[in-house]
């Protein structure tokens, strides 16, 4: 079929993204053809561009936040639990169910995720053709274009009641942060909570502490309408850096120090990690959210202090979740009034729009920006 897509040419030149023709394969072996509502805007599609994620191949269709309805089905797919007319969340890591990671319970480390920025399908072939050459779609989606085919592994079925543009964000940033408060930080009823950035991921941290109980949530950012926002999810105390917040949790902890600290920013640079750690108490959990540069390895780092203080610090890879367990949960929170993703949503955007939505996350603008896919 025919459509339209966003496009980088050449990763990692700050080129921006192209709004072009482009044309999609019918569905494959346990593959599906989905009819897009809508698709979140995140720092990761924007690493592509930067070079913060370094491609040595092109041209890739971007987008990994994507929720619609499945319009055809390829062979394989019947007795797979998804059949046409089914809303379903795309994952935007897959959970094959079969390696051992999968049999484990970490789903968020199935080795199909291995490829997903290897620029083809899981089988190693293209879905997507633009000026005669395949494209490769990020995280084996690419829902910066109304229609995606992709794996029954990267589609997680949801109720038909569940507005999907709401639904896009599930897919991504919304369990990223939450289960990186929710699993990887273990917070308890009595912890003070440092969420460090709050943006599409780090506000779903704050959700995620609230959801744990914590006692106190304080967050960090310099950008006053996050700060304002962060109160509206759940946060305690909104700080705007890592002074002013290190004041404020030395009184809540009689000067013990966060017994968590989440690092949710929208690109990790080395000088942030030493003061979150030194703002985390002795035997406390350190969690390492956001993504780095790819090629970051300079990190000033008190490491004498850290290991003689016991703490732990704990990467977490889409917030520790599995997947499909996690996005059913999600969205029944939200329908039971439990969770915020309404108020994620602080503008949309048409797909021929989306520089301007990237400019404006990278502004500070939007908690999550998205895309909105005509009916």
């Amino acid at each position: 079929m025919k459509t339209i897509g966003a496009l980088i040419w050449e990763p990692g030149t700050r080129s921006g993204w192209s709004v072009e023709d482009i044309e999609i394969d019918p569905p494959k072996s346990r593959e599906v053809l989905i009819k897009l509502a809508a698709s979140g805007i995140c720092h990761s599609d924007d690493h592509v561009d930067t070079g913060d994620i370094p491609l040595d191949w092109g041209p890739i269709i971007g987008g990994h936040e994507g929720a619609g309805v499945i319009q055809e089905v390829g062979p394989d797919v019947e007795g797979s639990g998804f059949e046409l007319g089914d809303h379903v969340v795309l994952s935007f890591l897959p959970s094959c169910g079969k390696c051992r990671m999968c049999t484990l319970g970490r789903s968020n480390m199935c080795e199909m995720g291995a490829g997903v920025l290897g620029g083809y399908a899981p089988d190693g072939t293209h879905r997507v053709h633009a000026r005669g050459q395949g494209v490769g779609p990020f995280s084996y989606l690419g829902t910066f274009s109304p229609y995606v085919v992709v794996s029954i592994d990267s589609c997680v079925k949801v109720p038909k009641d569940l507005p999907l543009d709401k639904a896009a964000l599930i897919g991504c940033g919304v369990p990223t942060g939450w289960g990186s408060a929710m699993y990887a930080a273990d917070i308890t009823m009595e912890d003070t909570v440092v969420v460090v950035g709050t943006g599409g991921v780090g506000m779903n941290a704050v959700q995620g502490a609230r959801h744990r109980r914590a006692k106190n949530i304080v967050t960090i950012d310099p950008n006053g309408y996050k700060r304002d926002q962060a109160k509206v999810f759940g946060a305690t105390h909104a700080c705007a850096d890592y002074e002013e917040a290190a004041e404020v949790v030395a009184q809540l902890t009689n000067g013990q120090g966060a017994d968590v600290v989440i690092i949710t920013v929208d690109v990790l640079r080395g000088e942030i990690l030493n003061p979150a750690q030194e703002m985390t108490r002795r035997g406390g959990t350190l969690v390492v959210t956001a993504a780095a540069p790819v090629m970051q390895r300079d990190v000033p780092f008190d490491l004498f202090t850290f290991a003689m203080s016991g703490k732990r610090m704990q990467g977490s890879l889409y917030g520790t979740t599995i997947a499909r367990r996690d996005i059913p949960l999600i969205a029944d929170l939200y329908k039971r009034g439990e969770f915020k993703l309404d108020e994620l949503i602080t503008k949309t955007y048409k797909l021929e729009q989306i520089n301007e939505a990237v400019q404006d996350m990278r502004d500070g603008k939007n908690i999550r920006g998205v895309i909105v896919y005509d009916d």
